[in-house]
């Protein structure tokens, strides 16, 4: 295989992703020639009390729209449905993004309401079949503590709302010693960020140092709110993919580092030079 077709030879990537959530861009990584170095800043767990979930979901037939956040949500409520019922047929189906999206097709479920173009919260709200809810019953399943944006909106716009909160993310507690010492010798080389919630645990994890070192890091991600946060935090080297999600990110990756490698005459007759 040629340099061309191993652009991330020598590079090693953080994917910080939850760990069950990671082999796609890990499988993107290595086909590329470079090394994935899996390290969750977010932990999925169940939720301690499943009482409120299962009422929504005995309820089901009451709801005019049912909206999964997360693939996550998608995986835990779908595990309860199919232990307790069916879903009922005539309940139209929404979700945040297209990983949502794949992750129902596991369950059967394709037609599904997915926003064009971007994938959050915004992006669904700007979609038609969100715009005339007044008087319509809707669930939103989701994780502890989500973004309040996607549910107050609607409720705004005359919805009547329930959370169903399927699952629970925390910060996990690990050891940075022998991280920090890789990266602090130059072998973190880029890192993928996938959440706003994962950038604010991956702070916090990695203290100072692994700050100062993340500041100068390429980061990787596909969503311009948590690209927002990263530049507010002070990272000066944010790269935001134009695809959807792993994909997007995947070839953001191989285009950086193709660019890192050519010669400057190259990159200036690319277009990646000043």
């Amino acid at each position: 295989m040629n340099g061309e077709a191993r652009p991330l030879e020598g590079v090693s990537v953080l994917v910080t992703r939850p760990e069950h959530q990671s082999a796609i861009l890990a499988k993107g990584i290595r086909s590329l020639g470079g090394n994935p170095v899996i390290f969750p800043v977010l932990v999925i767990s169940d939720v301690k009390d499943k009482t409120s979930v299962m009422k929504c979901i005995e309820r089901l037939e009451e709801y005019d729209l049912c909206i999964f956040v997360s693939p996550n949500a998608v995986h835990k409520t779908m595990q309860l449905i199919r232990a307790a019922r069916s879903l009922p047929s005539q309940m139209k189906i929404a979700v945040v993004g297209k990983g949502s999206a794949d992750a129902l097709r596991e369950y059967g479920i394709e037609d599904v309401i997915v926003p064009a173009g971007r994938y959050d919260s915004e992006a669904l709200l700007e979609h038609e079949a969100l715009q005339q809810v007044s008087g319509k019953r809707i669930v939103i399943f989701r994780g502890n503590g989500g973004r309040p944006l996607l549910g107050d909106t609607l409720k705004q716009r005359g919805a009547i709302l329930d959370y169903a909160e399927c699952y629970c993310r925390g910060k996990p507690d690990v050891d940075t010693t022998e991280l920090l010492s890789n990266w602090s010798h130059g072998r973190i080389n880029a890192v993928i960020i996938t959440s706003s919630e994962g950038l604010h645990n991956l702070f916090d994890i990695i203290g100072r140092l692994g700050q100062q070192l993340l500041k100068e890091t390429p980061v990787f991600t596909a969503h311009e709110r948590i690209a927002g946060y990263a530049r507010e935090a002070g990272l000066t080297k944010v790269i935001l993919t134009t695809m959807a999600a792993d994909e997007g990110i995947i070839q953001s990756l191989r285009e950086y580092f193709s660019a890192e490698k050519a010669p400057a005459t190259q990159l200036i007759g690319n277009g990646f030079g000043g």
